[in-house]
């Protein structure tokens, strides 16, 4: 069958709603730039001027114009070797929109796709289309969903009465002040159409979502929420972290064996909560200073930027300012802590650390022969209201800026135990704290709990431990943990998912 008719056929098969939500995922916000193959086309205007016209027209033609370009350029690729495109990217995104939605072209060369994946030297379990999905842009498309086409009309009517925001944007114009967006489909492209202008205008980003939080809240509830859904709600699903769908998030596992009874039971732990939390996990036994430098160059290949997550467990014994690695060498805490989060791949997503080891050789030791505590040796090594609001500050929005981040913003970093003091292994199970942290994570997958409600808890439960040293003086003591947040979102644990489970049921 001639290729034009088959790319008809296949657009015909599509409701407007899907053409509106493809089109947005197909044009994510955050591509790389510049990548090879890149022009100077003003990417945004591009992306905005379908979704534009198709408001202010009711007409889907100038959508279905870009998803045949784009299949017609999909189709004529050739995937070069080596070298990784800004093609690459846009058809990866495009097959794993389509296979979301389930609207997979039967003639999309799918022999293409795995070329690509190997170029980013996807393994089998990042080959997952889940992965290659932007988790953000699926919390954005259920905000959409729990909204009214009257709903969306009220944003739009918000965000035309900021004239700061939308002087001199031609595209604003071509969809005017009053719009009816009814028909089908087009309540989606208008509400797409907002969210890629605040993008453009840099208000909002995959954390910072203030600006579209405000417009949200000027809608009237009764009239603008779906059934089952209200204005706290939709805007609450904004102040989570966007981790949709599988995979979780990347888990890399660092842990030194040598001279640490039960480490291996603390890989076997980690690696097992990691798989039901979702995560693809790489672990790293006996890390040197060499290991950690090729794992930060791994780290910065292009195919992470497509986790929606990092987690590291490091495990292994050190003091109030270094840990040990296998070789006997030491590496600053602080250096590693911050060497990390500077990552551009994983920059605005949710980074977590769990640093597990002896910060110093100090005890909560109770006295008295009462006390009977957990055997346990220690991960140590010695070396030397309106009325207020109406008196704080009016920030406006010319004094806001979401471009520049500090490394360490949406970073956390848990400690097993507090400074100068010691971190508990009962042998032959490994940490303490790695035990009972991934009790409480597996107890509270489903739940809908935050990571750090749960470390609020683990906070409680260790502190509950009598431990006991192994030596002559047969100290009983109390191990205290605690963790650093630079978080701006909450980060809630998902349901569990397993890699091959097919969680997913296409929108409509």
């Amino acid at each position: 069958m001639d290729e034009v008719i088959q790319v008809t056929q296949w657009l015909s098969s599509i409701t407007p709603r899907k053409k509106a939500k493809l089109f947005f995922f197909t044009t994510h916000a955050d591509a790389p730039s510049p990548m090879v193959g890149s022009n100077d086309v003003d990417t945004h205007e591009e992306t905005q001027l379908p979704l534009a016209t198709t408001v202010a027209l009711h007409n889907f033609k100038n959508i279905d114009e870009f998803l045949k370009k784009k299949v017609n350029t999909f189709s004529c690729y050739n995937v070069i070797e080596n070298e990784i495109t800004k093609t690459d990217y846009e058809y990866l995104r495009f097959y794993s929109a389509c296979k979301y939605l389930d609207v997979v072209p039967p003639f999309l060369d799918l022999e293409k796709i795995s070329a690509i994946q190997n170029k980013f030297e996807m393994t089998d379990e990042e080959r997952d289309y889940r992965l290659l999905l932007d988790s953000a842009d699926l919390v954005l498309e259920k905000v959409c969903d729990s909204l009214k086409p009257a709903g969306v009309s009220q944003m739009w009517t918000a965000l035309r009465e900021d004239r700061n925001l939308i002087r001199g944007v031609k595209t604003i114009d071509i969809i005017g002040f009053f719009v009816d967006p009814n028909p089908t489909g087009i309540k989606e492209c208008l509400f797409f159409f907002i969210v890629r202008f605040l993008q453009k205008a840099d208000k909002i980003n995959r954390v910072n979502t203030n600006r579209l939080e405000r417009l949200i809240a000027q809608c009237d509830e009764s009239s603008s929420c779906e059934e089952g859904k209200t204005i706290d709600f939709i805007i609450d699903s904004l102040r989570f972290y966007p981790t949709e769908l599988y995979p979780f998030g990347f888990c890399l596992i660092m842990c030194v064996i040598e001279g640490r009874d039960g480490a291996m039971q603390e890989i076997e732990k980690t690696m097992e909560i990691s798989r039901h939390l979702g995560m693809i996990t790489h672990t790293e036994k006996n890390p040197t200073k060499e290991t950690i430098e090729l794992v930060k160059e791994e780290l910065m290949k292009p195919k992470y930027q497509f986790y929606s997550s990092s987690t590291c467990w490091f495990m292994s014994q050190g003091d109030s300012n270094s840990m040990v690695l296998a070789d006997g060498e030491t590496i600053e805490r602080e250096w590693f802590l911050t060497s990390f989060p500077d990552i551009s791949t994983f920059q605005l997503k949710p980074k977590v650390f769990f640093m597990v080891s002896c910060r110093g050789a100090n005890k909560f030791s109770l006295k008295g022969d009462e006390f009977e505590g957990q055997s346990a040796t220690c991960d140590y090594y010695d070396i030397g209201s309106a009325l207020i609001r109406n008196r704080m500050l009016d920030i406006t929005d010319s004094v806001r800026d979401i471009s520049y981040v500090q490394p360490m913003m949406d970073t956390l970093v848990a400690y097993s135990t507090i400074l100068d003091h010691l971190s508990g292994r009962a042998n032959p199970h490994g940490s303490i704290y790695v035990d009972r942290a991934c009790v409480l994570m597996s107890e509270n997958i489903s739940r809908g709990r935050s990571l750090t409600e749960i470390l609020e808890h683990l906070s409680q439960d260790l502190h509950e431990i009598l431990q006991e040293t192994m030596d002559e003086d047969r100290i009983v003591y109390k191990q205290a943990c605690h963790y650093d947040s630079f978080f701006r979102k909450t980060l809630k644990l998902p349901y569990t998912r397993h890699p091959k489970e097919d969680v997913h049921s296409a929108p409509q």
